[in-house]
């Protein structure tokens, strides 16, 4: 093991807080000796209510014309956005404690609730790809997201996307400028978000999933608000050579007020057309 002493380590600006990988051990252990509530409803002594679970356990809803960033102006319909629930009262707390406060138990439920919105899909996202190489690809979290997570927090939900979709998952997206999204408004997440390919990493997963031709891409976060995240990883994907059919999310945030619904892009519409090599059926509207 290669020792770290003399490489002029900076000590922690706060000493009184442990590591991320310390405190999500912490966490966990104190679960064992404080008692659990929904973090839904407040429901105490279960990680999580039927009531609450039920938010995210009836399948998905196509939610892309609720999302300003999303809005395109060359004449393609908006990327078609799946979403499990809207992102308000008790889903607003499940998603919370699950992504930032150690409720790494709600794993638990989220990933099979992801699992079963996925499989509901699987009949036309295997028209839509055909023989292609599918990829799940994870939205991006920036360093210091992760490192106060202690994890990939979107890795047990790509999985489940992918167990349901016969795909792989490929976390080839990497954040550049800018921090956290939350209390952000629609213009100042715009300008917040920088995404990149990891090209190797693509390349790999690529490889690895088989198939012909260029990748097909399906994109999973845990909430759309303005889209800004998905349009920014959509035209980097783009940009490297991948298709991108959708986004699968566990929550949307409801719109502020109603706007034109657009007419909604068929699973399989790029900027050039099909994205295989044979006329995609179209899904039905949201």
């Amino acid at each position: 093991m290669r020792s770290h002493a003399g490489r002029g380590h900076r000590p922690s600006s706060r000493p009184d807080v442990p590591p991320g990988p310390v405190r999500a051990a912490l966490g966990d252990l104190a679960r064992l000796v404080v008692p659990v509530a929904c973090p839904g409803c407040g429901t105490p002594d279960v990680p999580w209510c039927a009531g609450c679970a039920r938010l995210v356990t009836g399948g998905a809803r196509r939610v892309e014309t609720q999302v300003p960033r999303l809005d395109r102006v060359d004449d393609v319909a908006p990327l078609p956005v799946w979403a499990l629930s809207r992102y308000e009262g008790g889903v607003r707390g499940l998603v919370v404690a699950w992504k930032d406060r150690g409720r790494t138990d709600l794993d638990r439920l989220l990933a099979p609730a992801t699992h079963a919105a996925a499989a509901r899909l699987a009949p036309a996202v295997g028209t839509a790809v055909g023989a292609r190489p599918l990829l799940v690809v994870p939205a991006p979290s920036t360093a210091a997201a992760r490192r106060e997570r202690a994890r990939e927090h979107l890795a047990p939900v790509a999985r489940a996307v992918a167990g349901a979709l016969g795909g792989r998952v490929a976390p080839v997206l990497r954040r550049g400028r800018g921090g956290d999204q939350v209390g952000l408004g629609a213009r100042a997440r715009g300008g917040n978000v920088a995404v990149r390919v990891d090209a190797g990493a693509l390349d790999r997963a690529r490889a690895r999933a088989g198939g012909q031709g260029a990748p097909v891409c399906l994109l999973v976060d845990d909430v759309v608000t303005t889209g800004a995240t998905l349009a920014a990883a959509e035209r980097a994907l783009g940009q490297a050579g991948a298709d991108v059919v959708g986004a699968l999310v566990l929550a949307a945030t409801p719109a502020p007020g109603e706007r034109a619904r657009p007419r909604p892009r068929d699973l399989h519409e790029t900027r050039t057309g099909s994205i295989g090599d044979r006329p995609r059926p179209a899904l039905s509207p949201p």
